[in-house]
């Protein structure tokens, strides 16, 4: 209670089941505070894998997988939309604009995708968030968890059914200003590096040289887009993670950079700069990659039939 402040709820600091440090206050076990410090990323690893179990690492897979596949499926064709009528237009009124189409055409359907599928992305952030305590129990899945949600504001404010569902969407915006400048620097960074990689082949371009141009190239402008961003990323996070929905309602990005700016400066704004970094780089490459191969199949089955 020392270090956590007057205000910290008993249940905040209770041991996984599995934990080995644990102390036993009164019916309850209870972690030592160094448990939730975190030095970096092996010492999460580490944490996680003793306190949790190794299986734990994987939590939120299933929301991380239902996420992925909607919100691929409306990024990608809308961006290929979004920059072709983009370009189109450039071309037709303004030349000098035409190399500013995929960093608008990027913004604006992450804009899209990320709206439509935001609260299972919320889901995923909180399954991963948060730590098991009761032995036995099972974790919640991605229903259960979104339900926990709505119930709790409905449970604090039940004549607001319409706030119990806004829930749903916190921290949005947070999400909205990490993304649109992710896809921003991405796609601006990765579209003249894959033209250029792909204009040393020429025309004897083959599934294995569309794979690696766009997967070199995604690999290095998803790097950069999330270093970039990474302070954005921490805000997003701490509005996702927070427990009390009615002050989560009240959270804005820039109230949040303020107080991780008092509490950890610079070094605060990029935590956890490595895994995001490091989960970026190769995520971009290998979903443009893929995507665009199999653009490139099917034109050709197309046009040889």
């Amino acid at each position: 209670m020392a270090y956590f402040g007057p205000n910290t709820m008993f249940a905040d600091l209770r041991c996984s089941p599995s934990c080995t440090r644990a102390g036993v206050h009164g019916t309850v076990s209870i972690c030592p505070p160094d448990c939730f410090r975190y030095k970096g990323t092996l010492d999460v690893f580490n944490k996680i894998i003793r306190q949790e179990g190794f299986s734990r690492l994987w939590r939120g897979t299933n929301a991380g997988l239902a996420l992925a596949v909607p919100t691929v499926g409306i990024y990608l064709p809308c961006y290929d939309i979004f920059r072709n009528w983009m370009e189109g237009i450039a071309a037709q009124y303004m030349p000098s604009a035409t190399p500013y189409a995929p960093l608008f055409a990027g913004s604006l359907a992450r804009s899209l995708a990320c709206a439509t599928c935001y609260p299972i992305e919320l889901a995923r952030t909180r399954m991963q968030a948060f730590k098991d305590t009761q032995i036995g129990k099972k974790p919640p899945g991605v229903f259960n968890t979104l339900l926990g949600v709505v119930s709790d504001v409905k449970g604090r404010n039940p004549q607001s059914s319409l706030q119990g569902y806004r829930v749903l969407w916190t921290g949005m915006g947070a999400q909205l200003a990490r993304d649109v400048p992710f896809s921003g620097i991405c796609w601006s960074t990765l579209e003249p590096i894959r033209r250029k990689l792909l204009g040393l082949v020429g025309e004897e371009s083959n599934v294995a040289t569309v794979l690696g141009a766009n997967f070199s190239a995604g690999f290095f402008a998803g790097s950069l887009a999330a270093a970039a961003t990474c302070p954005l990323d921490v805000a997003k996070t701490r509005r996702q993670i927070e427990k009390d929905p009615l002050r989560a309602l009240r959270m804005t990005t820039r109230q949040t950079l303020m107080e991780v700016w008092r509490d950890g400066r610079m070094k605060g704004l990029f935590t956890g700069v490595g895994p995001r970094v490091g989960r970026a780089g190769p995520s971009v490459g290998i979903v443009v990659s893929f995507y665009e191969v199999v653009k490139y199949v099917l034109h050709n089955r197309y046009a040889s039939s």
